[in-house]
């Protein structure tokens, strides 16, 4: 079946949780779930462990990205984190790891590794992994993790996931690609080799800036088992409500990305030829776009002047959103690196809404003056 009949209907992955015919998914509000008798289940118990509106959500981003197994938790952070854990778990991976992970990635994973991730006893490495060669020689003896963001975020770097995957199973290294920005409709990581997807489902799955979510899908069943403890025992699974709303996003989600991706090309062709644009990066597909402008106080101009375009943190929703890398989403990297990857103080990064793209180019022109 294809990917946008998946989005709309579940199936043939998932059999209806209720018997009443209801089209639109039910929400489960239910904490507890009672026992027919002793020795019996529903197979429901408790929602922090299973609720059936998570579920179906989940065996729903399973599908779309060809895996066996999919868990919603309740931010793209809680998301890696539980999945760095379940990896730990894993008596192979031993007391001290390394991992090698991309340049360009949000600022809250490199947060989180940089800070609990020593904590949990690994060290990472950051790399332009758009260069196969990058990758290879930060390998070292004790490297179990490749992770990569692609495209990169925020500049857009495209590493070859495929390539990428070869490699880490030549070392004896999971691969863990995270999907955000192109999601299972654009690309998907599990086909091309990768062990791991992760994503922030608040973003293009859930698709309306109105829910936090995150999602970790694998074909790994001991990864599997590991993740199903993690959200046993920290208890960062989704809440029924959010997993409805999730749910009711991905209907949309083939229509949303092909008017996403229709105006982000419109948009990244405007701004190149902008005289106060000095440099667009653009991944040819999606509805991300980064830019750079000639000076800090046309940065200022913009992020003042949009009318049509909000200037917020995140991505990924209808409405058109504009942010300040330099203090939202990479706040936390040390200045000197940010400007060493680029990540300047004259960089833009736009996420491409679902208005019409003439009033979104009207609007961008007027501020950029």
């Amino acid at each position: 079946m294809n990917i946008d009949t998946i989005c709309v209907t579940g199936k043939p992955y998932y059999q209806a949780c209720d018997n009443t015919g209801a089209i639109s998914l039910p929400i489960y509000q239910s904490a507890t779930f009672a026992h027919p008798e002793l020795g019996k289940s529903t197979g429901y118990d408790y929602s922090r462990l299973k609720n059936p509106t998570r579920d179906y959500l989940e065996k729903l981003v399973a599908s779309l990205d060809h895996a066996e197994f999919g868990f919603a938790f309740n931010c793209g952070l809680a998301a890696i984190t539980a999945l760095f854990d379940a990896v730990i778990l894993n008596e192979n991976l031993g007391t001290r790891f390394h991992v090698i992970c991309s340049d360009d990635l949000y600022g809250g994973t490199e947060r989180f590794l940089n800070t609990i991730g020593l904590k949990l006893g690994f060290d990472t490495t950051y790399v332009d992994t758009s260069n196969l060669e990058n990758i290879k020689s930060a390998r070292k003896e004790n490297t179990k993790i490749i992770f990569v963001e692609t495209p990169g975020n925020p500049l857009m770097k495209v590493t070859d996931i495929r390539t990428t995957a070869e490699f880490a199973h030549s070392i004896g290294a999971l691969l863990i690609v995270d999907n955000t920005f192109l999601t299972p409709y654009l690309q998907q990581p599990l086909l091309l080799g990768a062990d791991i997807s992760v994503q922030s489902g608040t973003k293009f799955l859930c698709g309306h800036n109105d829910t936090l979510a995150g999602f970790v899908t694998t074909n790994d069943k001991k990864l599997a088992e590991n993740l199903e403890i993690i959200t046993k025992t920290t208890g960062s699974a989704l809440p029924p409500f959010d997993s409805f709303l999730a749910v009711r996003g991905i209907k949309t989600l083939a229509v949303r990305m092909e008017k996403h991706c229709s105006n982000a090309k419109k948009i990244a062709a405007f701004l190149e030829n902008h005289p106060k644009v000095q440099k667009v990066l653009f991944a040819g597909k999606g509805s991300m776009i980064s830019f750079y402008v000639d000076s800090v106080a046309t940065v200022e101009k913009v992020l003042k002047s949009v009318k049509v375009i909000h200037f917020a943190e995140s991505l990924g929703g209808v409405d058109s959103l504009i942010t300040y890398p330099k203090t939202q989403t990479h706040v936390d990297v040390p200045e000197k690196e940010r400007n060493a990857r680029g990540i300047t103080d004259k960089l833009l990064r736009l996420s491409v809404g679902i208005e019409n793209p003439d009033d979104l180019i009207k609007d961008l022109g007027e501020a950029l003056g």
